[in-house]
Formats: C-alpha cells, sequence, structure tokens
C-alpha cells in the first residue's frame, strides 16, 4: 500500500516527540522530517515534499499560520493546539483536521484515517455553520475570523476580496463559486454575480435606476449594488 510523509511542526521537542510516537500506530504515515521553527518548516517542506503536515498554531516568535506566507503549501495541513479558541470546525486552507493537546491517540487515529480515505486530493469544501471560525489564506495577512464578522464577498478577477466588521481582510485565491458552497445559505447570499453578502448587516435597502437595489451594509460606507435578476429573492425574502 502506498505510504506518505508527514512532517511535524512544534517548537516543544517532546511535543513532537508524542506526535512521532503516536504515528508509529499508522504504519502507512511516515515522518519525513521535524521543525521548531516556521523558517525550518519552510526549508523541509521543499525538501521532502510532504502530504500531511501537523503544525502547531503558537510558536514564540512565529504563529503557525506564518508558515503559509513563507512558502506554498500544498499538503493536508493538521493544526495542532492547545487553546480552544483555534478549535474550529473548518478552515479555508486546505486543513484536514485540528487535534487539541494533549493528542487523544483516537482522535489522532481518525484524522489519520480521514486523510488515507481521501488520499493526497483535497477534501470538497465543507459549509460552514454561521458561529464557526474560518482560517483565511489571504496574501496580505493569513488569519481566523469569525464567519458572523464578514460583511461582504467581492470577486476580483481569479480571487476574491473579502470585507469583514474590522476592515478589508485582502485578497483569497477562493473562487466565488467555493464561497457559495462554504457559506451558510441562511445568512449569506449573492445580490451580484460579482458580489456575496451577510445578510445579518443589512442596514436598509433602497430602489436604484433600472430596476436594481443598492444594499447598506453596517461598517460598509459605500453601499452595494444588487442586480435585477437577483433582486426577486432577496426582495422576497426581506418583504420588500
Amino acid at each position: 500500500m502506498k505510504s506518505y510523509r508527514a512532517l511535524i511542526v512544534d517548537d516543544e521537542r517532546l511535543a513532537r516527540f508524542e506526535i512521532r510516537c503516536l504515528l508509529k500506530e499508522h504504519p502507512r504515515i511516515e515522518v519525513s522530517g521535524e521543525a521548531d521553527s516556521v523558517e525550518q518548516a519552510a526549508a523541509l517542506m521543499r525538501q521532502t515534499a510532504p502530504d500531511l503536515i501537523f503544525l502547531d498554531v503558537k510558536m514564540p516568535g512565529e504563529s503557525g499560520f506564518d508558515l503559509f506566507e513563507r512558502t506554498r503549501v500544498d499538503a493536508h495541513v493538521v493544526f495542532v493546539t492547545a487553546f480552544d479558541e483555534f478549535a474550529v470546525r473548518a478552515f479555508e486552507v486546505n486543513a484536514l483536521d485540528y487535534l487539541m493537546k494533549p493528542i487523544d491517540p483516537e482522535r489522532l487515529a481518525k484524522t489519520v484515517n480521514r486523510f488515507l480515505a481521501s488520499g493526497k486530493k483535497a477534501a470538497a469544501p465543507r459549509q460552514l455553520e454561521y458561529s464557526d471560525s474560518i482560517f483565511l489564506q489571504a496574501k496580505e495577512s493569513p488569519r481566523f475570523v469569525k464567519l458572523s464578522s464578514l460583511l461582504a464577498i467581492q470577486a476580483e478577477g481569479d480571487y476574491t476580496s473579502v470585507l469583514a466588521t474590522s476592515g478589508p481582510l485582502g485578497l483569497l485565491p477562493t473562487p466565488m463559486r467555493e464561497w457559495e458552497c462554504l457559506l451558510p445559505a441562511r445568512h449569506f447570499c449573492r445580490i451580484h454575480r460579482s458580489t456575496i453578502i451577510n445578510c445579518e448587516h443589512v442596514v436598509r435597502v433602497e430602489k436604484w435606476f433600472n430596476d436594481s437595489y443598492r444594499v447598506h451594509l453596517r461598517h460598509v460606507d459605500e453601499p452595494l449594488v444588487m442586480s435585477r435578476r437577483l433582486s426577486a429573492s432577496f426582495r422576497q425574502r426581506f418583504g420588500i
């Protein structure tokens, strides 16, 4: 049977040793290297091309998320953390799962089995819940954000730009069609071929020219245009 290479990234030697020992129960996963920093991890990734990365979230100096700024990450990622704030259900990156420290062997086994079931192929996007957080691999600053804080997603060529209550989050490689699969339809809707909005942040809707509308969102200075084609379902939803 095919085996897969794993890279362990954690600044604590004992934490790396724990994962290595637990992975001995899964012979198809071979540890190809260990790194105690983001810089070392990026170098090892270029050398060993791992299929799976166990990535600690909080390390001195740099966050594990900084790895996405240092190098292209094509492998599946399993975030490892001791902090509940990072225990989220889904990620915009091709993250396979997350594990809480100390790692439970049965929980690790489920993660490994999920990886083996998908092979090296990235998993299909899963629809999120409004209470979820999501990891956005923005070029400017990869970060976790609450889904409820997203205001609007707009197409920018092959990319999309995301606007949140905290301000613009930058350009993302996620296309609009994938956003539609990820976002819960109960809270988000498409108002234009290039715009998805968070309906929970709608302040008012006003008629505009040519039977189109303008949508005003909380925390957004300029209104967004809603196309005539997509206005019917939106108006029915809000009783306009």
